[in-house]
């Protein structure tokens, strides 16, 4: 597990190879024993592949065109009022990727395209998207987190890899209607699987980590 840790990344290239939905079935059924207050187990999943796939890309080609700035997100994705530290990793991230992909931080239309690539799951042929009910709150949508986080491990661990993509936020009519959720939840991410483009410069660049002593108190008497 201390290897799946330190290999596992937000990969934004992925090969177009297959991935066997029978094995992602399993690895999702075991990241369903992740803990949850009160055993409520609140994450509601669904695997996308195949036709599924192929039809949710071409929907999205046309919806980020009708609707580049999206439909409204349901929930904040980042706080309104974000401390400086928290935006400046934010943004650290964002400029490292762009420059690992040679693009400057005025070319704002290659910007916009590399960011539309969400909504083709970066090439991955495989997804999943949690949704939780939407009485459900803060705690829930923490177990979704630890969810989430196991399987991303178990994925490492089978030699795949995945990106969460809380971009799918910005379009949650069309993701409802695509996946058919009932009116009583509310979709809280994407995550794409496949097999990453070692090859692809996006996914080379080092992400930082901030020292524990910015986030660490230890207590011994």
């Amino acid at each position: 597990m201390r290897e799946a840790i330190a290999q596992r990344r937000s990969v934004r290239a992925f090969l177009p190879d297959r991935v066997d939905p029978a094995l992602v079935r399993e690895l999702v059924a075991l990241a369903g024993r992740s803990p949850s207050g009160g055993n409520l187990q609140p994450w509601h999943v669904d695997l996308v592949h195949g036709g599924a796939m192929m039809r949710l890309k071409a929907l999205m080609e046309r919806r980020i065109v009708e609707a580049p700035m999206g439909e409204g997100a349901e929930y904040a994705v980042y706080p309104p009022q974000m401390a400086a530290r928290f935006d400046k990793r934010r943004r650290g991230v964002g400029q490292a990727m762009y420059a690992a992909l040679g693009i400057d931080r005025a070319d704002r239309a290659r910007r916009q395209a590399v960011f539309a690539d969400n909504f083709r799951f970066f090439g991955a042929p495989m997804a999943i998207f949690i949704s939780v009910e939407r009485d459900h709150g803060p705690p829930q949508w923490a177990d979704c987190g630890m969810f989430l986080q196991s399987l991303m491990l178990l994925l490492v661990e089978a030699g795949l890899d995945s990106c969460a993509q809380e971009a799918w936020a910005m379009y949650p009519r069309t993701l409802g209607d695509f996946l058919r959720l009932p009116p009583d939840r509310m979709l809280f991410t994407g995550l794409a699987i496949g097999r990453r483009d070692t090859h692809a410069p996006v996914n080379r660049f080092a992400v930082d980590r901030a020292d524990t002593g910015e986030w660490l108190a230890e207590h011994d008497s």
